[in-house]
Formats: structure tokens, sequence, C-alpha cells
């Protein structure tokens, strides 16, 4: 078996840590960034960061659907670990500063691939659907926290 590894990145016009606490809100927020693929979302414990635990479905191809429960870590600043309970799947999310009131948010999953053709398929082609899907989840991560008021401050209605 071989390891497969998908990853995207994007940057957001919104600072970094605006960006980690959207990510790390698996309460609230974590749901409205998911696109179809993702379903069966439930927050079992926790809800904010490490220590939570939450369950969802991911179906990356027509075919293939995946039961994940996963542990969520926050090993340093700025960085999420998603380990499911059910595979090996491992998905690191990672924001930093990328210039005044920017940031880059990546994201990689890994996970112990099919041997033989079958292996070769999903190491060709998972990667790039991954990828697909997770741009997507960045995607309305960027429209949910760019152009957001900072914290204290506050649009004068009609403005």
């Amino acid at each position: 078996m071989a390891q497969v590894e998908a990853t995207t990145e994007r940057v957001i016009a919104a600072d970094a840590e605006t960006v980690f606490d959207a990510l790390a809100d698996y309460e609230h927020t974590r749901s409205k960034l998911l696109p179809s693929h993702f379903s069966e979302y439930e927050v079992r414990e926790g809800g904010d960061g490490e220590g939570t635990l939450v369950h969802w479905k991911l179906q990356a191809t027509s075919k293939r659907v995946r039961d994940c429960l996963l542990e969520v870590t926050e090993p340093t600043d700025g960085r999420l670990v998603e380990k499911d309970r059910n595979s090996s799947m491992v998905t690191t999310w990672t924001v930093t500063p990328a210039g005044e009131g920017r940031s880059k948010a990546v994201v990689t999953t890994v996970w112990d691939g099919a041997g033989g053709v079958g292996g070769f398929f999903e190491r060709t082609f998972a990667p790039k659907g991954l990828g697909r899907i997770y741009d997507a989840v960045l995607e309305k991560l960027a429209a949910e926290t760019e152009n957001k008021p900072e914290a204290g401050t506050e649009t004068e209605p009609g403005k």
C-alpha cells in the first residue's frame, strides 16, 4: 500500500485568526463550508477546535462514500488535524498570515491507498477529485470570512 496525498490551498482576504477560527468552529461555521459531497454532519463532542469529535459522510465519487468519525487536535497555532477513527485518513488544515489582512489556508489529506491496479487508479485520480472538493470548501471559507468587520468594530446601519 502506498500513501495517497491530496493538497490544495487558497489565499483569503481575511486575517489568519479569523480564518482559523471559522475552520475550528465545528458547531456553527464548519457545516456551512461543506459542499454537497458531505452529508450526515454531526458534532458529537466539543465543537470548537481541540477535543472536537465530528462525524460526516464524504462522497468522493458516485460509488465511493467514506463514513468519517474525526478527532480534532490543534498541535500548533494555526493548525487543525482531523484524524479519522474509521480509516487511515488524516486531514491537516494550516492557516498562516499572507500579508496585511490576508492569510493562506492549506489543506492536506493523506491516507493509505489500495494496492494493485485499484491502488494505481486511486493514486492517480483520488487526489485530483479530493482537491476539487476541498477547493470548494476553501471557496466557501473565503466567502464566509472575507470582508467581515474586525472584532470590536461595527458598521453603522445604512452605510
